[in-house]
């Protein structure tokens, strides 16, 4: 699953077209390394998401191509 996809899913970005944005922009890195938001993601994976001057961090726990709001939270888990 596209990263800019997962983050719009998973409601740690609210659009999908904003996520793709910050992807392009630099703003999202996975494991460590920036990434464009055509990179797949897999389970285990730690995303680091810049919102200005904070940044989340949320380790990748399962991958569903459609979710409701109140299972959102099952597909991450934040990391410090």
């Amino acid at each position: 699953m596209r990263i800019d996809k997962f983050l719009k899913i998973s409601r740690l970005v609210k659009r999908r077209t904003v996520a793709k944005e910050m992807a392009d922009q630099g703003r999202v890195s996975v494991n460590g390394k920036t990434v464009k938001s055509s990179y797949n993601v897999v389970v285990g994976d730690v995303i680091a998401v810049a919102y200005g001057t904070r940044v989340i961090k949320a380790r990748v726990l399962d991958l569903r191509e459609t979710t409701k709001k109140a299972e959102a939270g099952d597909l991450y888990e934040l990391v410090d």
